[in-house]
């Protein structure tokens, strides 16, 4: 278990791969507020 474990986050960031253990897109889309609209009433 290190990096030359392909399953483990440090071993997909030695490769430079992407997968369960270490996502591509690591942020989760933020849903936008409507608060701007609700002041305008």
């Amino acid at each position: 278990m290190g990096r030359g474990d392909k399953k483990t986050a440090k071993g997909k960031r030695f490769k430079g791969s992407f997968g369960k253990s270490r996502p591509a897109n690591a942020t989760k889309p933020v849903a936008e507020k409507k608060a701007a609209e609700k002041k305008k009433d």
